[in-house]
């Protein structure tokens, strides 16, 4: 038996190294050389050895390899601190929690079968469980966890962890010992209460999880909310610049009767002197009011000439004309264009070599396509931010789509719009039912 018994512990520590690494490796997506896999199991093995010559109760080894599996995810695997020590505590609690369910259940049915030559595959049986149940362990706080580069206050978790990593160490330090041939009805109630309270400590620690994740996401929603905020007031912004813009422009058409007949009356008074000066405070006036872009819409015009004029270093083609009448708010049209200008500048800039946006737009029937095209690092871009959320947003409020493309070291934004100036009445009739 003492053989047996020998090649389980074996079995459970080895099993127990490689899961505990795999789990670290998924919950922070980091890498591990498989030299450094190697050397963490065998010294986790030393450690066991150590332990039971040296302290028979097995908390100082469980200690030490606590901190064993923190050294390798904060110097091998580049993890911080915080989440280090998180994730080394949860590893070996999950263990230890498994560990300590299959005794319970072990304490209270197999003491019975000693003695018999079915307690030898009841063990390995309870083994694998310990496996089975400690593999889904790990699943279900990585599923409630959900944790990110980002997560603030990760730091926090480690104290939850470790209250629940002491008590699960305390029970199974103080509630098992060897098999008793003779066990009671309060010998089996105890091991079932103690069963009992570990469930309701690995529900305690899932909820706990469960709690700051959503806190997390509550966190990014309120960022989100503030980026979008700000981002409303600078379209407020731009909207009644152009307004004005419009306003004064049209004031200058109005008078250009009047600067006509001044100018006539210089010419054929021959002061042609007086008339260039006069002619170079129109064409002052003329620039003041022009955009470096025309696409037919003043809102997009300024928030062109704007985003692309601070981004002199890329090169920048704009070859748009806006329908009119269009079917797009500007408001909607600013989120947009925004929106699309910023991810394609902080693209270009983060690439190396020449830098590039070409914008273009063609209209065909009711339904008008953008295209923007950028250049852009060869790195996999990230996941789809706010930005692109916004846009997809705006395309279909006007019953479109929105789809991106990442061709070598050039990236496509293609935004489909309806156009039609109706299109928003008849979604808002279909809302509300009152369609014919």
């Amino acid at each position: 038996m003492d053989y047996f018994a020998l090649f389980l512990d074996g079995i459970c520590l080895l099993g127990q190294g490689v899961m505990h690494i795999l789990f670290v490796k998924r919950l922070t997506g980091k890498k591990l050389k498989p030299l450094h896999f190697a050397v963490y199991i065998l010294l986790l093995v030393a450690l066991q050895l150590v332990s039971v010559r040296l302290f028979p109760s097995g908390t100082l080894s469980i200690a030490a390899g606590v901190l064993e599996l923190y050294a390798v995810s904060r110097f091998w695997m580049g993890n911080q601190p915080s989440v280090s020590w998180l994730a080394a505590v949860l590893a070996f609690y999950v263990s230890q929690l498994s560990f300590g369910m299959i005794n319970s259940v072990e304490a209270a049915l197999f003491p019975r079968f000693i003695g018999s030559p079915l307690l030898y595959p009841l063990l390995l049986a309870a083994q694998v469980l310990f496996f089975v149940l400690c593999a889904g362990c790990y699943y279900a706080v990585r599923k409630f966890l959900a944790w990110s580069e980002d997560a603030p206050y990760i730091g926090l978790l480690l104290f939850p962890g470790l209250f629940f990593f002491a008590s699960e160490l305390y029970i199974l330090e103080t509630a098992y010992s060897f098999f008793d041939p003779i066990v009671s009805l309060v010998e089996v109630g105890k091991h079932s209460t103690l069963l009992l309270l570990q469930v309701m400590g690995l529900a305690a620690l899932l909820c706990t999880l469960y709690a700051y994740r959503h806190l997390c996401q509550g966190f990014q929603a309120q960022a989100e909310l503030q980026s979008l905020t700000q981002a409303a007031q600078t379209q407020k912004i731009y909207i009644a610049e152009a307004q004005a813009r419009y306003a004064q422009t049209k004031s200058f058409r109005h008078d250009v009767k009047n600067h006509l007949s001044v100018l006539d009356g210089l010419l054929k008074g021959g002061k042609l002197r007086e008339s260039r000066e006069y002619l170079k405070k129109l064409e002052t006036v003329s620039e003041a009011l022009s955009f470096p872009y025309q696409t037919g819409n003043p809102v997009v015009d300024i928030l062109l000439g704007e985003k692309l004029g601070l981004a002199k270093e890329i090169a920048a083609e704009v070859s748009l004309v806006l329908p009119q009448p269009c079917g797009i708010d500007s408001f909607d049209l600013c989120v947009l264009f925004a929106n699309a200008l910023d991810n394609a500048i902080n693209a270009c800039r983060a690439g190396t070599g020449a830098k590039a946006i070409r914008i273009s737009g063609k209209q065909q029937g009711d339904f008008y396509m953008l295209t923007f095209e950028n250049t852009c690092s060869g790195e996999p871009l990230p996941p789809a931010g706010t930005g692109l959320s916004n846009i997809k947003a705006v395309a279909e409020k006007y019953r479109g789509a929105m789809l991106t493309e990442k061709n070598g070291g050039q990236y496509y934004l293609r935004v489909l719009l309806n156009i039609s100036p109706g299109q928003l009445f008849d979604m808002a009739d279909v809302r509300t039912g009152t369609a014919d």
